[in-house]
């Protein structure tokens, strides 16, 4: 055990994992964030996916200031967050076979867009299935997770597979099975998970590729800005009117 306060501990434990994701991870993600661009100049739409507390990483690019106004949430009622209850609710209906095609053939989802599917351990139905149709469907897609998983888990889909095996690129958080930072000789679990602090940033390092990568090729990457500075809904009106067919979550 170490003898710094827990807090440091988790901050320092977070910080060692964001430098592994940024000298590690890359080339991965100036793939992904290059991915994104060319999806934005074809024409295409962007969408993000995650369920239970994955979907926080997901929803972190929605209708985001500073982010692209193009990236919509893929939601799955039920598991979105704890947006249900009882909560364990939502860690069910990620095992249920099929719902990724119920969810895919509701959604404006088509050949030539992008999808982000963020799942750390990868192994539930939800996820692989989503990844799957997806690419059968002629989406480009991103899978975040945690490679860790496979290699010291069961999958939990029919074909044995994970998320990573389904997808254009793939993203590592680097987190450790268990999702959890420190381990106390007194208290009897591990606690402190860091996949959402990772996983953001990882995302987001991959939002400022697109959007740098866009500039690179003279376009005017699509980005809101916040509504909490002078003439931040004005620009937002304009450029959600300009691309008010590719972006879902104002109607």
């Amino acid at each position: 055990m170490s003898d710094r306060a827990p807090a440091g501990q988790f901050l320092d434990a977070a910080i060692d994992l964001l430098r592994r994701v940024r000298d590690e991870e890359a080339d991965s993600i100036t793939a992904a964030g290059t991915l994104l661009a060319d999806t934005v100049e074809s024409g295409g739409r962007l969408f993000a996916f995650g369920a239970g507390h994955s979907s926080l990483a997901a929803q972190d690019l929605v209708y985001r200031a500073g982010g692209l106004a193009l990236m919509n949430l893929l939601a799955v009622p039920g598991v979105v967050g704890v947006d249900v209850m009882p909560a364990p609710l939502g860690s069910a209906l990620e095992r249920v076979d099929g719902l990724a095609s119920a969810v895919l053939d509701s959604s404006p989802l088509r050949a030539g867009d992008a999808l982000l599917i963020i799942s750390l351990s990868g192994r539930n139905a939800l996820p692989v299935e989503m990844a799957m149709n997806a690419r059968a469907l002629g989406v480009r897609v991103i899978g975040v997770t945690s490679v860790a998983y496979a290699s010291e888990t069961k999958s939990r889909h029919t074909s044995g597979t994970y998320l990573k095996d389904h997808c254009d690129l793939v993203l590592d958080s680097k987190i450790a099975v268990g999702d959890a930072e420190i381990t106390l000789a007194n208290v009897p679990a591990p606690f402190a998970p860091a996949s959402t602090v990772v996983t953001s940033a990882l995302l987001q390092a991959v939002m400022a590729t697109t959007a740098a990568t866009l500039a690179d090729r003279g376009l005017e990457p699509p980005l809101l800005r916040s509504g909490n500075v002078d003439g931040g809904h004005d620009w937002n009106s304009r450029v959600m009117e300009r691309y008010r067919d590719r972006i879902f979550y104002r109607h």
